[in-house]
């Protein structure tokens, strides 16, 4: 299993973006409009943490690892099949690859597919 793209969303992203670059000496980048604005940082061995605010009002604060997978479809249905329920169904991201999103023992996971 390898994590593609870890998301933290916040109310505050700078301060988190601060917190993490001070305590790993690290850089965010600008937001990423194609990420939902978030500020982005590479993961050793590949992938990106990207730290963004709610896009919209009933968002709650989250952090969701997006493992990266070969077939999102056939991952997402193993999931829904496993008693998930589909948050987001997968959609492409120009640039970025494919994602979706499911719900499962009350916790938001993702999946990523390049």
């Amino acid at each position: 299993m390898q994590i593609h793209y870890l998301e933290i969303v916040t109310r505050d992203v700078d301060a988190v973006c601060a917190a993490y670059a001070a305590a790993n000496g690290l850089q965010f980048g600008e937001p990423d409009a194609g990420l939902g604005n978030a500020r982005t940082v590479a993961l050793p061995g590949g992938g990106l943490v990207g730290v963004r605010a709610p896009m919209h009002e009933s968002e709650e604060p989250t952090v969701r690892p997006y493992w990266l997978v070969d077939d999102i479809e056939a991952a997402l249905a193993a999931a829904v099949e496993a008693g998930a329920e589909t948050a987001h169904p997968p959609m492409e991201l120009p640039g970025h690859g494919t994602f979706a999103i499911y719900i499962q023992g009350g916790i938001h996971h993702g999946l990523w597919q390049l």
